[in-house]
């Protein structure tokens, strides 16, 4: 434990007067090895190292994934007209920056990541509950995210070196050798960036965001230049009155369901945050501003091709796959793969290297707990995952339905019962009568609020009956979270404010 405690705790001064107290001047607030180490500890204020413009890289990485393309493309498809489909955004975006805001600022207040932060609401040790939902969540994404863009890199090493097509007659596992090749490499560049920890996702998130949007830009413009400037509008007659609007909600709840994970792990990055103008500000250019952005060049890229062969797209990598210069084409294929890589680091590798370490944190730092998630997407053999509809539809799509109960959960204890007073130090102590201990380490009503909510959500997510809402799961799980957690909560908390500082640490990488 003494490697953990900040030094100016162990200043003769204060070792002298803790000792004739009983205690230990190297532990003086009886944190708990269980639940301690320098990766859990709050961070210090003056460590704080992200300011907009890294919330804004975030953003401006993340939206623009090629899923979310492929969803937003999806409404033109479906019928949506451009407009609609920016106003669908908008509304989307709109509920997003208000979630992401109440979210990031509970992780600038207190500077603890994800895991120690369900200790609020969960207990000391009920906190392994949600950090492990959002954990396999995440990991099991990471692999298939990192095989979906080495699919890419296959399709750039081919343009170069036709030859390397043979390496794709003989597979091992599931996988020919060159999807293997270009996995494995994709992998390492991926352990290599977290193993220096969330400094160095800071900096690699700051430098794709600028490369995305320009790639992104550039592809539209080419795209009006090749149309003649002609952009559709819609495929054919575009839906009108209760129907365009039952769409447009729909598509906008759909739209806040797809950043279900991150409105519940944000404080993993705003605990870095230097202030809460920081994340306002970085919300606001990255959330409102930058996806209607998005929602301008997928009603570009959708409409240009449509207007040319009547066609319309799937992802931007049907433009990309369409670029008749070979240098130009793995020029927006490299960042197709810069793109991915911020995205897979940030929304589905930190949250279990975070899950890991809280899991055992006398064993793991950031660094080790990195290395078994990456490990552990290896060898789940993700392409397996990703071509088996029954596990994507049932296990992640089961687990996926957990995040909006969990996210309305921890939400209303903090924001509604507890009015954003925490006893930070309090979340690393096993003492019978902390603040956090609640019953052996569980809160039995939290507990039972994600039993009673989970029940809905499940149903909503794989009973036929309950499809014509099933657009708003995330919404009305998220709902039944809260509300069952409001009925069931205990009024009478030590409502005692008590700032981490004495007991965070300064980030060393």
């Amino acid at each position: 434990m003494a490697q953990d405690t900040p030094q100016a705790l162990t200043s003769d001064s204060v070792s002298a007067q803790h000792a004739s107290q009983g205690i230990d001047p190297a532990n003086p607030f009886k944190l708990s090895a269980s639940l301690y180490n320098k990766d859990l500890a709050p961070t210090t204020r003056e460590g704080r190292t992200w300011n907009a413009y890294s919330i804004f890289t975030l953003w401006a990485n993340d939206v623009h994934s090629l899923g979310n393309y492929a969803f937003a493309i999806g409404l033109f498809a479906l019928g949506m007209s451009g407009f609609q489909i920016l106003g669908a955004l908008g509304i989307g975006a709109l509920l997003l920056f208000a979630l992401l805001t109440l979210s990031g600022f509970m992780g600038e207040k207190t500077g603890v990541p994800f895991p120690v932060m369900s200790r609020i609401a969960f207990g000391i040790n009920g906190a392994q509950i949600p950090a492990l939902i959002r954990g396999a969540v995440a990991i099991a994404w990471f692999g298939i995210q990192t095989y979906l863009a080495s699919q890419v890199l296959s399709v750039m090493v081919i343009a170069v070196a036709p030859g390397a097509a043979s390496l794709q007659d003989t597979s091992f596992l599931g996988l020919n050798i060159l999807g293997w090749i270009c996995f494995v490499i994709l992998w390492i560049i991926q352990l290599v960036i977290v193993s220096y920890g969330m400094e160095m996702i800071r900096k690699y998130e700051a430098f794709a965001g600028p490369i995305i949007l320009l790639t992104f830009l550039s592809l539209a413009i080419w795209m009006l230049f090749e149309s003649g400037f002609t952009v559709a509008m819609h495929t054919g007659e575009p839906k009108s009155g209760l129907e365009m609007w039952t769409g447009m909600l729909g598509a906008a709840s759909l739209w806040v369901a797809i950043y279900g994970t991150f409105v519940l792990n944000f404080c993993d990055f705003t605990r870095s945050a230097n202030s809460k103008k920081a994340i306002v500000k970085g919300n606001f250019f990255g959330i409102p501003i930058n996806m209607l952005f998005f929602g301008a060049i997928v009603v570009v890229l959708s409409g240009t091709q449509f207007a040319i062969n009547g066609t319309v797209i799937t992802s931007p990598s049907d433009v990309v796959s369409a670029i008749p210069n070979t240098a130009l084409l793995l020029l927006a294929s490299g960042a197709l793969l810069v793109l991915t890589i911020a995205v897979n680091l940030m929304a589905n590798f930190v949250a279990p290297t975070f899950a890991l370490t809280n899991l055992f944190p006398k064993h793991l730092n950031f660094r080790k707990a990195a290395l078994i998630s990456g490990v552990i997407g290896l060898i789940i053999l993700p392409w397996n995952l990703y071509n088996s509809p029954e596990i994507i539809n049932y296990f992640l799509g089961g687990l996926g339905a957990l995040l909006g109960p969990l996210f309305g959960i921890i939400m209303a204890d903090y924001w509604l019962i507890r009015k954003a007073r925490v006893n930070v130090i309090d979340l690393y102590r096993t003492e019978p009568d902390g603040t956090y201990f609640f019953t052996r380490g569980f809160n039995p009503r939290a507990v039972a609020a994600l039993v009673i909510s989970a029940a809905i959500a499940l149903m909503l997510a794989f009973v036929p009956a309950l499809h014509v809402v099933s657009e708003f799961a995330w919404f009305l799980g998220s709902g039944s979270g809260a509300i069952a957690y409001l009925l069931l909560a205990k009024r009478q908390h030590d409502l005692a404010d008590i700032d981490g500082e004495p007991i965070a640490v300064k980030p060393t990488h």
